[in-house]
C-alpha cells in the first residue's frame, strides 16, 4: 500500500479523521467547526500537516518521545528487516533483538541487571508496582505493600498508575482508586513549602515523616520522576535525591525512578537519575527508548529484586506471574538498538547538554525582558518557564493566557507545550520545551524567539 497521497486524498483523510478518530487529550466539540490537525510527514525537527504547512516541533511528538528526530530511515529499515525475519513471540520466550537490546541497555545502567519488556510507560510502571506488591506478599508477610508517590509527578494513565498521580486533574473523575498508594510532598523550591536554607534535604526529610507516620514496615517502595515532567518541568534541589536514597536504604524501601520521559538522553545523560549520583532498585523507561518508531517500554531491576522471584521454584506461585502481549514484539527492541546507536554515533548526549544550556540561557534572557516569566528551570533538552501574573506574589498567570502563548507560537510555526489539565489552583502555567536531541543552535533560537514574540502579545 502506498501513502503517496494527493491533496484530494488528504481532504478525505481529514474528513475521515473528523468522523471516526477519537483524539487523545482533546475536546471534540471544536471539530464540528474546524478541521483536526493531521500531520503527514516529518524530517528532523520539522513536521508538515495536511495543508502543507511546516512546523518546528519543540516537544518531540507532543509528549517528549521523538528523541532522535523524524525521518530516520535506518530505524525504519531495521524494523522492516526484523519484522520479515520474525515479528513476534510472547515474552515467555526470547528473541534476538530483545536479548541484544537488554544487554546494550544494561551496559548504560551500572548496578542494574534485568529488563522486563512491555509496550508503554504506564504498563512499565504497573509492572514495577506489581513486583513491589508480590515482594511484600512473599518476603514481608504481606506488609511493606504501600507505594509512596510525590505531588506533581505523573506515572501513567491506567487506574493503577493514576492511583499514584500527583496531578489531581489527571486523576479526577476516574476513581475510586486502589488502596496502598500514599502521596508525599514535592521538592519545587520556587513554590517552597518550608523556609529553610537546605531545601533539598528538608523536602526529602518530609518523605521520611510520611514513612514514619505510615509505619516503615508497611512501605515497600517510592516512585519518583528524576525531573518532573507534566507537573511543571521541576529539577530536584541540591542534595534531594541523595537524601531520598539514604532514607530508602534506612527503611529497606525500594527506590523506583520513573525515566519514561527523562530516559535515553533527554537530560544529557543516558538517564536522568545519573545526573544526581544515585542507584535505584527499579527504573522504568519508554518514550525515547525507540523515539516513537516502535512501541516499547522496559522495567529494569537490580539482581537483588530479580532474585526475590527465584526463591522457591517448587512453589507454582513464586515467580512474577505477569505478561505483556506486545512485550513480545521484536520491532521495539530492534528500533531501540538503532535508536541507541544513533545517540552514540552522533554525539547526541553532548549536543543535548550544549543545546540545553543554550535553551536555558535564552529563557533566562527572556525572563529579564518579560515580567510574566517567574522561574526558568530544566536539565538538558527538557526545559520549562513558569508564567506568573505577579513575580512578587508568584500568582500563576491565567491558564487561558498560558494557552494563548502556546497558540501564538503555533501561529509562528513552532509547537511548544504547557502543563495542561494536571494541577488545581491555576498551576497549569509552565511552558514546556523538549525538542529532539538533534536540535541545532538556530532551531533553539527560533523556538525561544517564538516565545519572545508570543509573550509580547500577552495582555498586561
Amino acid at each position: 500500500m502506498s501513502l503517496n497521497l494527493t491533496q484530494n486524498d488528504l481532504s478525505h483523510v481529514v474528513a475521515a479523521d473528523r468522523e471516526h478518530v477519537w483524539h487523545h487529550l482533546s475536546q471534540h466539540k471544536q471539530y464540528e467547526t474546524v478541521d483536526p490537525r493531521v500531520f503527514v510527514e516529518g524530517s528532523g525537527l520539522k513536521l508538515w500537516d495536511a495543508n502543507g504547512r511546516e512546523y518546528l516541533d519543540a516537544v518531540s511528538g507532543g509528549v517528549w518521545t521523538v528523541n532522535v528526530g523524524y525521518g530516520r530511515e535506518s530505524i525504519a529499515n531495521a524494523v522492516r528487516d526484523q519484522l520479515v525475519r520474525m515479528n513476534y513471540y510472547a515474552g515467555a520466550a526470547g528473541n534476538v533483538p530483545g536479548a541484544l537490546f537488554a544487554e546494550k541497555l544494561i551496559g548504560k545502567m551500572p548496578g542494574l541487571t534485568r529488563v522486563y519488556y512491555s509496550n508503554s510507560g504506564s504498563e512499565a510502571n504497573e509492572k514495577a508496582y506489581k513486583m513491589v506488591r508480590q515482594i511484600a506478599a512473599r518476603h514481608h508477610g504481606g506488609k511493606k505493600w504501600k507505594i509512596l508517590y510525590r505531588e506533581r509527578d505523573y506515572h501513567g494513565t491506567t487506574i493503577g498508575t493514576l492511583a499514584t498521580s500527583g496531578q489531581p486533574q489527571r486523576a479526577d473523575q476516574y476513581g475510586p482508586y486502589p488502596d496502598g498508594f500514599v502521596m508525599v510532598p514535592h521538592c519545587l523550591e520556587y513554590r517552597k513549602q518550608w523556609d529553610v536554607e537546605n531545601y533539598g534535604e528538608r523536602a526529602a526529610d518530609a518523605i521520611e515523616e510520611v514513612i514514619l507516620r505510615e509505619g516503615p514496615d508497611t512501605v515497600g517502595a517510592i516512585v519518583l520522576e528524576p525531573v518532573t515532567a507534566g507537573g511543571g518541568v521541576i529539577t530536584p534541589p541540591e542534595g534531594y535525591l541523595q537524601r531520598v536514597q539514604e532514607i530508602c536504604r534506612k527503611y529497606d524501601i525500594l527506590l523506583h525512578i520513573d525515566e519514561v520521559v527523562c530516559g535515553l538522553g533527554r537530560t544529557g545523560t543516558w538517564f536522568g537519575y545519573q545526573q544526581y549520583g544515585i542507584q535505584p532498585d527499579l527504573v522504568t523507561v519508554a518514550k525515547g527508548v525507540a523515539s516513537g518508531y516502535a512501541a516499547i517500554s522496559c522495567t529494569v531491576t537490580t539482581e537483588r529484586v530479580f532474585e526475590m522471584f527465584k526463591d522457591a521454584p517448587e512453589d507454582g506461585m513464586s515467580y512474577f506471574r505477569d505478561i505483556s502481549t506486545f512485550g513480545g514484539c521484536t520491532a521495539g527492541p530492534v528500533a531501540a538498538l538503532e535508536n541507541m546507536r544513533i545517540i552514540e554515533d552522533e554525539g547526541l548526549l553532548q549536543n543535548t547538554t550544549l543545546m540545553g544550556e543554550r535553551t536555558l540561557a535564552n529563557l533566562n534572557a527572556l525572563m529579564e525582558k518579560h515580567a510574566f516569566i517567574g522561574d526558568v528551570r530544566g536539565k538538558g533538552l527538557f526545559c520549562g518557564a513558569e508564567l506568573v501574573a505577579d513575580r512578587k506574589t508568584k500568582e500563576p498567570l491565567d491558564e487561558k493566557l498560558v494557552q494563548a502563548v502556546v497558540a501564538e507560537c503555533l501561529k509562528q510555526g513552532v509547537i511548544i507545550g504547557a502543563t495542561n489539565r494536571s494541577l488545581h489552583g491555576g498551576l497549569n502555567n509552565t511552558l514546556c520545551l523538549s525538542p529532539a536531541l538533534i536540535a541545532t543552535p538556530d532551531e533553539i533560537d527560533r523556538i525561544t524567539d517564538a516565545i519572545d514574540n508570543a509573550l509580547a502579545k500577552v495582555p498586561a
